[in-house]
Order: C-alpha cells, then structure tokens, then sequence
C-alpha cells in the first residue's frame, strides 16, 4: 500500500457496505491514516495490510494482511481482510487470506494468526474457516462484542 492508493483505499473504507460491521466508516482523511498505519507496519513489523489486486490488470480489490492487535490482554497477530463490494463473492478474501496465513506461519514463523470478526458477519466467518482458522471464543474488543478464530500451527516434531 502506498500514497497513490488513497482514492481507492477511501473509497472501499468509507464504502458502508464493506464498513457495516464496524462501528463507522472512513473518511478520506481517515484513510490516508490507515496507508500511513500500515507502512510504519511494514518498517516496524516486517508486515501489514497489502492491496489485493487483479493479477492481470493490477486493479485494486481491496485489502489484506496481518497486524498486531491486543485480544483480552494478549498481543496476537491479526489475519483481516475488506473486498470492494461489487467484487466481493467471487474469492478474491479467501484467495488473499490463505497467501497470508501461509506467509505468517512460513516466511514469518508466526505460529498462530486469529481473526477478530464481528458476530454478525457470516461471511467474513466463512472466509477464516475457509481459510482453516476455527472460532477460539467470543469477547469484547474495543467495546464490541466479537468472535475470535484462530489458526494454530502445530508444534513441529522433535
């Protein structure tokens, strides 16, 4: 993600259909935030949210990555997603999600990711068991209620 992503990345999070399930959407300046969150993701962390886009013609999908968040007192590494609503259905989550569960566990040796998901929202629920992440529990974050699942890499044998 970058400065030139702004026009799409506040259109898809200040889009009420992609935002319903938190508590508002973003403005553009809002958005420009959230690029400017994820670079220093990148720097610090080594990772963040990345722009899904088409492989033939490069045009952005939406987003999807992983980013430190606290759960109920504990750091975890957050696998999240948001598709542009004309595109979504068609894969384009699952397809970004499972790349990134993958690149946590083999390129970053993240042993576990969650998804913290709004109760409500069935879809993004099937795109986490999609993916392999099961539901570990129900709690508050940041003054909602949600659903926590989680994807947990075995312990390698000795």
């Amino acid at each position: 993600m970058k400065a030139a992503d702004l026009d799409f990345m506040a259109s898809l999070l200040g889009d009420e259909r992609v935002m319903r399930f938190y508590p508002r959407t973003k403005s553009p300046e809002e958005a420009r935030a959230w690029i400017e969150w994820n670079r220093r993701l990148y720097r610090s962390c080594g990772f963040g949210l990345w722009l899904i886009e088409l492989a033939d013609t490069r045009e952005p999908v939406g987003d999807c990555g992983l980013t430190p968040q606290v759960v109920d007192g504990v750091e975890e590494i957050e696998l999240g997603y948001h598709v542009h609503p004309d595109l979504q259905g068609r894969g384009f989550a699952t397809e970004a999600a499972a790349a990134v569960r993958e690149h946590a566990r083999s390129i970053l040796g993240q042993r576990r990711v969650v998804a913290i998901i709004d109760p409500r929202n069935e879809p993004s629920q099937h795109v986490a068991r999609r993916v392999g992440l099961r539901f570990e529990k129900a709690t508050q974050w940041h003054g909602r209620s949600v659903a926590v699942f989680v994807s947990e890499a075995e312990e390698p044998p000795l």
